[in-house]
Formats: structure tokens, C-alpha cells, sequence
């Protein structure tokens, strides 16, 4: 997937497909659901995912509302694999039950990710780890699909000592490790205080993942301390957002651009909103489209993109990836920076 990302510059490398906007929960600083809405006809999300298919999407991530909703959530799954795309979900963790795992198993889901708020629920969040470790238990038994659990920091979560405590608790688990910051309605950053941004920098430190890292230093370092990123959004193109109705925006934030439908989607639209500066973008908080952004950081300019993605962690540790850059050599193979990538991993890591 990754090869052809660097191969095509238009391609989408991820989208989101909204199969429901109803949420079983109603989290206060959530803005991307309802308590009414049914779930998206099944044909109708079998044609979305054909269309993605089409574009050579490399990535389909169902995020909601929940999406453990819809009832035919792994029939969709199958859909995506059977393109040969990625599947991943994005869930609350409430609707997992065992035969639901063993049900995404079999459906050949690829990865889950569950954000966890705090430890003991509370008027803001439901999604505690008091309410959900038997849910994750399960998960690090049955599941054959990677587990990724976000832990949140911001305005409006009580206790940021609690970020830290799940993220570790995940660790033990055996899953992946991340940290998302609380944003506006916007998209925007909220600024954390002193506290929030030590938290931030612990759980960087507690993930195993170079391109989570070098996103850290390339994104979140500047946010935690509220300072804006300079960067080109490839929202619109390298990333999509799918809404219940079938429509294209740039975000779950940016709603309404462009706002076409996805059977309307052209290869020019794809184009030209790859181009397009967004304006949203300097204090944008939205962690997968900075991700989908390295992507092309990577392909445009190796050299400065690895300075990016091997320096120190907070600490001031260095913080080498061989896998990573083994995973990333294999890319380059197919890439017109095959011998630049391949020279610059000699020199900072001695692989060959």
C-alpha cells in the first residue's frame, strides 16, 4: 500500500467511511455523532468501498458514531480486504464482546484502535478503563487484528494523570500506544498546560511506533507547547472523509469541503484538493491526516523527512528504528529515491 502511496502521488492513502452517526454514548466535546441516526444501507457502503477501491485507496478506517452499530459491519470488512485494501475501526470498545472479535477475525479486520478518556467515567466520558479493561482483556486473547489504544489529554479531562495510567495499562496488554489532544469544533488546538504536556511526552515515550514518533516531533511537539505547524494539508485527496450521506470533506471537522459525493469524486477533485492549501491547517490537531501528510514529506524530500523521523525522543535518548527503516528500504524499491533513501539509512543507522 505504502509502495504505491510513494508510486502515485494522488492516490488516497487513507479514508473514513461513516457506516452510522448514532453513538451508544454522548461524550461532552464530541461533535461527530447523533442518538437517532440508522445505519447506512449495506449496498450503499459496498458501492463506497468499490468506488475507493476504484481511486487505489490503500486504507479503510470505519470511525462513526460507532460503528459496532451496524450489523453488517463485517461484511463491509470483507469487502475492503477483498479489494486488497487495509481495514481498520475505530470504536469505543462498548459493543466488543467475544463473538464479536472472533466475528472481526474471521471478516479479516487488519487493526483496531479504542480512545480511552479517563480511569473511572464521569459526566464529560463514558469511555473509562474501569468500564472497558474486560473488553481489552478479551481483545489481547482472542483478536488476531493489531489493538492500538489512544489515550486522551486536553480541556476538559479532569484528571491528565489518567492518560498515563491507560497507556500503560495497554502496554501491559501488549497493544500499541497513542495520544490524541482534545480539539475544538473546529479541529483546532485547544492549548494544554504544563501538566498535560509532560503527560504528552510520557507516552510518546511508552510507543514502540517510528512513524507515531516521528509524528510526535514533526505535529504534537509544537502543539503541546501551542505553537502552529507549518505544513501542506493533503486532506481532500491523500486522505478522505466519507460521511453517512456519501459525501467527500476534507475532515470530520471540515465538514462541507468540499462536500462532493463520492460517485461524483473525479480524478481531478483528487488532484486539486491535493494542491489546495488549507487554511485550517496551522493549528489542526487531527493526528491521521498529519500521518497521511508524512507520507508525501517522505516521497518529496527523504533526506529531511528522515532527519524528522530518527532524533531525539523528549528525553533526549536517541531513538533508532531499524525495522522502520527495513520496512521503508522495501518501499523505496520501487521509488525513484531508492538509492538516496538506502545511502542516508547506511549512514544513520549502518543498515545495508
Amino acid at each position: 500500500m505504502l509502495a504505491n502511496a510513494f508510486r502515485y502521488p494522488y492516490r488516497p492513502v487513507v479514508a473514513h467511511l461513516i457506516p452510522i452517526r448514532r453513538c451508544n454514548l454522548s461524550c461532552s466535546y464530541c461533535n461527530e455523532y447523533d442518538d437517532h441516526s440508522e445505519p447506512v444501507p449495506t449496498a450503499d457502503l459496498l458501492r463506497r468501498v468499490d468506488l475507493l477501491a476504484h481511486f487505489g485507496t490503500g486504507i479503510v478506517t470505519f470511525s462513526g458514531g460507532e460503528p459496532l452499530l451496524h450489523p453488517d459491519l463485517d461484511v463491509i470488512v470483507r469487502q475492503i480486504r477483498g479489494h486488497g485494501m487495509i481495514a481498520t475501526l475505530i470504536t469505543n470498545g462498548y459493543l466488543l464482546t467475544r463473538p464479536r472479535i472472533q466475528l472481526l477475525n474471521r471478516a479479516g479486520l487488519d487493526h483496531l484502535q479504542i480512545s480511552i478518556d479517563n480511569v473511572i467515567p464521569d459526566e464529560i466520558s463514558k469511555k473509562s478503563l474501569k468500564v472497558l479493561d474486560q473488553k481489552l482483556q478479551w481483545l489481547a486473547e482472542d483478536a488476531s487484528f493489531d489493538v492500538t489504544i489512544n489515550a486522551v489529554v486536553g480541556v476538559g479531562i479532569r484528571n491528565p494523570d489518567d492518560a498515563l495510567t491507560i497507556a500503560r495499562r495497554a502496554k501491559a496488554l501488549g497493544f500499541s500506544t497513542t495520544v490524541g489532544i482534545i480539539h475544538d469544533r473546529g479541529g483546532q488546538l485547544l492549548p494544554l498546560d504544563p501538566r498535560q504536556r509532560l503527560i504528552v511526552e510520557e507516552i510518546v515515550r511508552l510507543g514502540d511506533s517510528g512513524f507515531d514518533f516521528a509524528n510526535y516531533n514533526r505535529f504534537q511537539k509544537n502543539l503541546t507547547s501551542g505553537q502552529s505547524n507549518d505544513w501542506h494539508c493533503r486532506a481532500g485527496a491523500r486522505y478522505l472523509y466519507i460521511c453517512e450521506e456519501g459525501l467527500v470533506h476534507w475532515c470530520s471537522q471540515q465538514r462541507g469541503r468540499p462536500g462532493i459525493p463520492l460517485e461524483q469524486y473525479t480524478a481531478d477533485d483528487l488532484e486539486r484538493e491535493f494542491h489546495r492549501p488549507k487554511p485550517c491547517a496551522p493549528f489542526c490537531t487531527v493526528g491521521c491526516v498529519h500521518r497521511v501528510a508524512q507520507v508525501d514529506e517522505l516521497r518529496e524530500n527523504p533526506l529531511r523527512a528522515l532527519a524528522e523521523w530518527f532524533t531525539a525522543t523528549p528525553g533526549g535518548a536517541a531513538r533508532p528504528a531499524p525495522v522502520t527503516v527495513r520496512m521503508l528500504s522495501w518501499m523505496f524499491v520501487t521509488s525513484r529515491h531508492r538509492d538516496v533513501f538506502r545511502s542516508a539509512a547506511q549512514r544513520m543507522l549502518g543498515i545495508k
